[in-house]
């Protein structure tokens, strides 16, 4: 059975701190911060209203100063999750949107329809969320423990249900790898209950915050996508993030 699922509010998290680029949310884009060209892409999915989760009010001044919504939150969170939940509370205290979307504050050039893609498989009423993977195609990738693979089966729906993630390569044999991207649609329900929950001896010892739901029971299905977005964590990502917005 599947359900209609119409709309989702948006929430980027964001904050200032970064091990290997300091400030990169809002290291410039051909004229706009990071935080604002992921918003806009964000925007351009057209599934909801969006909003920034902020740590610092630099981040929400930014934000505001280009026409966007932002929130304060916390600083203290320890992940994206949690400051999302946060999010959503202060924005929709009422409870209007039955589905959260968690897209990170540094992909700029993440596709509106990936954003979409992550939100389709909430169509089935037995899943808890809703996430994104794409083939790994170049050979070097395949033993890279920061391409972390989703290990799946078809759910008979046109997507996948989620058995495992892993940075391990996996599964074995012959046969297409796929790599997961950190994008997440959440029903209300289950990221208040996933806040909620210890991290998981799985998710310690992988280092995958997304195992925690899997071995509480917790169902995640993913779509297929064409592509990886580039996410942004070191200044030669950043220079190929600006080299791409300028043949845009």
């Amino acid at each position: 059975m599947e359900t209609r699922l119409t709309s989702a509010l948006v929430i980027i998290p964001a904050r200032l701190a970064a091990s290997r680029l300091p400030r990169k949310i809002l290291a410039d884009i051909c004229g706009k911060p990071m935080i604002v060209r992921v918003l806009e892409q964000a925007q351009q999915s057209d599934i909801g209203p969006v909003a920034v989760a902020c740590d610092d009010k630099e981040i929400a001044d930014a934000v505001m100063d280009h026409g966007g919504r932002a929130v304060m939150t916390r600083a203290d969170h320890v992940s994206g999750s949690d400051r999302i939940q946060e999010a959503a509370d202060l924005l929709d205290p009422e409870n209007r949107f039955d589905v959260i979307l968690n897209v990170q504050g540094d992909v700029p050039l993440i596709e509106p329809n990936a954003i979409r893609a992550a939100f389709v498989p909430l169509a089935i009423p037995d899943v808890s969320i809703g996430t994104i993977m794409t083939e790994i195609t170049d050979p070097r990738f395949r033993q890279d423990p920061s391409f972390v693979k989703a290990v799946t089966t078809p759910n008979g729906q046109g997507q996948h249900k989620a058995l495992y993630f892993t940075r391990t390569t996996a599964p074995g044999g012959d046969g297409p790898l796929f790599q997961h991207i950190g994008i997440y649609a959440y029903r209300r329900t289950a990221l208040d209950r996933f806040v909620k929950l210890a991290p998981s001896p799985l998710e310690l010892r992988e280092k995958l915050e997304q195992l925690r739901a899997l071995e509480a029971g917790m169902r995640i299905d993913v779509s297929v996508i064409d592509s990886a977005p580039m996410d942004v964590n070191t200044p030669e990502d950043l220079e190929r993030a600006r080299a791409a917005y300028q043949t845009l």
